[in-house]
């Protein structure tokens, strides 16, 4: 994002970077898409998972190793895209701090989601299954996802947020 100045003067900020404390957002699953594996997830699919199992019960894991959680999910809430997502990785961990590096770096976007079918239907002309109710055990941050859509689409940053507004501040009071 840039920001100018009435001056002429561009601040540049990368929005992308990922937080100090690891917090991230972004789409685990969008709604209507088909995956690699020729599933489409529709909407309201979550709706009964996410009342049984709220966002810390669902495990965050890195490429689906159920041996080491690497973070806890704050937020999950289906939306007109798909399942939006919120959460903070453990900085405290090995798994979570190389995360955490990974992403900084721009290597690890994606997003995957494990699941149980509970509803689904085929489309035979489309060739695809229509996932109608699934549920949800764990999301995983991957290399490659099935649904290459799925990834980390914003970063929560308090000192990035702090900084903007002191500079609009700042702008105000010229």
């Amino acid at each position: 994002m840039s920001l100018a100045t009435e001056s002429g003067l561009i601040f540049e900020f990368d929005t992308k970077a990922i937080s100090d404390d690891g917090t991230f957002a972004g789409y685990a699953s969008r709604f209507g898409e088909v995956d690699l594996g020729r599933d489409v997830v529709q909407s309201g699919a979550f709706t009964k998972s996410l009342t049984a199992r709220p966002a810390p019960r669902v495990k965050m894991l890195r490429e689906h190793d159920q041996r080491e959680p690497i973070g806890v999910w704050t937020e999950l809430a289906e939306d007109g895209n798909g399942l939006r997502v919120a959460g903070r990785l453990v900085l405290d961990t090995v798994k979570g701090r190389e995360t955490h590096a990974l992403m900084k770096a721009g290597a690890l976007d994606g997003l995957s989601i494990g699941y149980r079918t509970k509803a689904s239907r085929l489309d035979k002309a489309k060739g695809v299954r229509l996932l109608d109710e699934v549920d949800l055990h764990e999301i995983s941050i991957v290399t490659f996802g099935m649904l290459p859509s799925a990834t980390i689409t914003s970063v929560k940053s308090s000192s990035f947020s702090q900084l903007v507004a002191a500079i609009n501040a700042a702008r105000a009071n010229l």
